[in-house]
């Protein structure tokens, strides 16, 4: 046994049996959301950081998960991409060990960020003249500190508990990535603990988070329909209803990947289950919150007016007389 526990250094990837000519489908399909993904997360980014009237709380944690989302695709797509091309090409179990914790600390930092954010549309509508008093900027550093801290030692819990087993069998990960409980299954002992501490972190990161989501926009939804400006009515409509479908797009996937029970969804629905979360989640983030917010609109189209303008006085001076 223990010399066959020595023999196991990579696994392979089986990712999607569906042939040849499929594969490079998915290829070029995948491709192009990684591509729109890293585009899209790094101008919200970018807008952020360029226009000062972003310069806000909530568009200080929006820069965050954008940061999140790019990190995200960078962590599994690329090795996805590669084994649609090679589909034996095998990655090393550190690789594999280090996208797991990678993958984790990701999920987790957008859990808590999303429920940061309700947190910060809760003040803000709810109690205005004390928004900048109470979300200050030493607040909203510990908030996003918290939350990275909190998710790469999480993260850290779950990765110890997996290297303490042995991987003396088979190598085979039946899936797109080195996902932790497809990995688990390789383990030649028992998962119990590492499937206990698993559903536990899902209550902490998933269900209490979600519950607080809830609470904080019922308090919203009651608040904003108080408001007698039927312009301040639609705007805060506008910058909620954006953050409730990110919410509603990650918890509502995650819950399923990892609390509902597994007899109900097989390995391959799992996948594309991950797929939506993995490769759409990302991409379509700055797409909603871009398309549903004002805010972020106008400082693209200012960017893009500037841009024009800087071109059109540039031409101006270098005319040829």
């Amino acid at each position: 046994m223990e010399e066959n526990q020595t023999t196991v250094t990579e696994f392979v990837l089986l990712g999607f049996c569906l042939g040849p000519r499929i594969h490079l489908v998915l290829f070029l399909l995948f491709s192009l959301f990684y591509t729109l993904t890293i585009l899209g997360n790094g101008t919200i980014l970018a807008m952020i950081c360029l226009d000062s009237r972003l310069h806000t709380p909530m568009y200080f944690f929006l820069s965050h998960l954008a940061i999140v989302d790019m990190a995200y695709a960078c962590n599994t797509v690329p090795q996805t991409l590669i084994n649609l091309l090679d589909e034996t090409r095998p990655i090393t179990f550190a690789g594999c060990m280090t996208q797991t914790y990678l993958f984790l600390t990701f999920a987790i930092t957008e859990c808590l960020l999303l429920v940061v954010m309700s947190y910060d549309r809760y003040v803000a509508i709810c109690h205005p003249l004390h928004y900048m008093v109470i979300m200050n900027w030493r607040v909203c550093t510990i908030l996003a500190a918290v939350s990275w801290i909190v998710s790469f030692l999480l993260s850290l819990v779950h990765l110890l508990l997996i290297l303490r087993l042995p991987f003396c069998g088979p190598h085979e990960i039946n899936h797109f990535f080195c996902e932790i409980l497809s990995v688990l299954k390789l383990a030649c002992a028992d998962t119990t603990l590492n499937q206990v501490i698993i559903f536990a972190a899902c209550v902490f990161t998933l269900v209490g988070p979600l519950c607080f989501v809830l609470v904080s926009y019922t308090r919203i939804l009651v608040t904003i329909l108080r408001i007698q400006s039927g312009e301040g009515r639609r705007k805060a409509f506008s910058t909620c209803s954006s953050h409730l479908c990110v919410v509603g797009l990650f918890f509502g996937s995650a819950i399923v990947m990892y609390m509902a029970p597994k007899s109900q969804h097989p390995e391959e629905q799992q996948k594309i289950l991950f797929l939506f979360y993995s490769f759409f989640n990302p991409m379509l983030n700055p797409l909603i919150y871009s398309l549903r917010n004002a805010e972020v609109k106008g400082a693209i189209q200012r960017a893009l007016c500037k841009e024009n303008h800087s071109c059109l006085v540039w031409c101006s001076q270098h005319k040829p007389w």
